[in-house]
């Protein structure tokens, strides 16, 4: 595949302009912290290469966007602060990286979708550091991982399951049978989403065919449906992203993010409020750095060819 590059961010993109306006009325400001982005500085829309096929957004302490790609499984950086960017993994024929997680080590974890791969990269130096085999490569979609304690648990689209990756050296993969309230649909895309819950003991899953969220035992696999207040469901749930008691829930075709209030227990959510916003075509993921949500264009109803264009966006969260 031959990508275009696009080393310059657009004009619109580096000054913000009005779209940066609107996006402070339609979502809202968010609480002042060290790590706040300068809306009126930082760009709010930047390109990714020609035939990206993005998916997947992690951001780590540093003011940097790491995107897969689709296409061959390569990870994209970007810095937020000038909205230029590079390739830092090439990925490889047969590659895809869906979901992935930054660590605070600069290791990546990369969701390797229908090949049913856990990969794990260096997110300074591109090099591929392991591959974990976790499941076969048919009937299976491992989709996003999230980073807690001392494993990275990735979701299984087409399987009732969590599969824990040692984020050290040493141990064995944990496969988590999902039970309880969990209702496993054939054909249809299941966990998606996935994030810890606000009390560090368990994890939150997006069922998104159904518009579902689960809080899920990490010493069981069972898995409790949250109660939704406020909105019947979160159909086209994809990504998810916790602030501490706030989850966004990134509702894809739908070109929307709810916000959720979970009680301490994660039991209740209560919708908020939502985000829209004009840029948005099909989002898949985001990724919080200070006040801003950065999110990726996946424009799925979009032809996907290698000439098709890319980008990300940010709002205030």
């Amino acid at each position: 595949m031959t990508r275009k590059h696009h080393p310059r961010p657009s004009r619109r993109a580096l000054l913000g302009g009005a779209a940066g306006a609107a996006l402070a009325v339609a979502a809202g400001t968010g609480s002042a912290e060290a790590a706040t982005a300068p809306a009126t500085v930082w760009p709010t829309e930047f390109p990714l290469p020609d035939g990206w096929l993005p998916e997947g957004i992690t951001i780590g302490r540093g003011p940097y966007a790491y995107m897969g790609s689709r296409a061959d499984g390569a990870v994209y950086r970007t810095d937020l602060r000038t909205g230029r960017g590079r390739i830092v993994h090439e990925g490889g024929p047969g590659l895809v990286a869906i979901g992935l997680k930054l660590d605070h080590d600069g290791l990546l974890y990369i969701a390797g979708g229908g090949g049913g791969t856990a990969r794990i990269v260096d997110a300074r130096t591109g090099r591929l550091l392991r591959t974990h085999q976790l499941t076969g490569t048919t009937g299976h979609f491992v989709n996003d991982v999230v980073l807690l304690g001392d494993r990275a648990w990735f979701t299984d689209s087409y399987g009732p399951v969590l599969y824990g990756v040692p984020r050290g050296r040493r141990g064995g993969v944990r496969t988590l049978p999902l039970s309880g309230d969990w209702e496993q649909t054939p054909d249809v895309i299941n966990a998606n989403g996935v994030v810890s819950t606000p009390d560090g003991r368990g994890l939150i899953v997006v069922r998104m065919a159904a518009g579902e969220l689960y809080r899920v035992s990490l010493r069981t696999g069972r898995a409790t449906r949250i109660r939704l207040v406020g909105a019947d469901d979160v159909v086209n749930g994809d990504g998810l992203v916790r602030v501490g008691r706030t989850l966004y829930v990134v509702q894809n075709r739908n070109n929307l993010v709810s916000v959720w209030d979970l009680d301490a227990r994660a039991g209740r959510a209560t919708l908020r409020r939502t985000i829209t916003d004009p840029r948005f075509d099909v989002p898949a993921t985001a990724a919080r750095f200070g006040d801003r949500l950065y999110l990726v264009n996946a424009r799925f109803t979009s032809p996907q060819t290698p000439e098709t264009t890319f980008t990300a966006v940010a709002v205030r969260r």
